[in-house]
């Protein structure tokens, strides 16, 4: 498996209702605004990643489907390091974004917002 690629492939999303409700009713959660976390260890060595924006937020279906696009794209560039780590201790994660603001997204913002929620899951999977 290649590791140095920035990829987001079929393997990497999560898609399962079954995962997504484990991770809603038992996962932890947390908040780096304008961004809900939630997030599950799991078995195996993936790091699974979903994102979901409220219909109630946005009702133009192409908006909220730009929203997912700048998201995703912060996510597929930065992920490497936290699975690079999970791999190497075995791990595995599950991870969902869920935006929260009324506000489109501008990709800058997102991208700081995305490194530092990725930098807690690191400090998160290793404490």
């Amino acid at each position: 498996m290649l590791h140095n690629k920035h990829t987001l492939g079929k393997k990497e999303r999560l898609k399962s209702r079954k995962a997504i409700d484990a991770l809603f009713s038992g996962g932890h959660r947390f908040t780096v605004s304008p961004i809900r976390v939630f997030y599950q260890p799991t078995k195996g060595t993936t790091l699974k990643f979903g994102v979901a924006v409220s219909t109630k937020l946005y009702k133009k279906a192409v908006d909220r489907n730009r929203v997912k696009r700048v998201i995703r794209e912060c996510w597929r560039l930065q992920k490497n390091q936290l699975q690079e780590k999970l791999t190497g201790k075995g791990a595995g994660l599950d991870v969902f974004f869920v935006y929260t603001d009324r506000e489109l997204p501008r990709y800058e913002p997102i991208f700081r917002t995305t490194g530092i929620i990725l930098e807690k899951l690191n400090e998160r999977m290793n404490g």
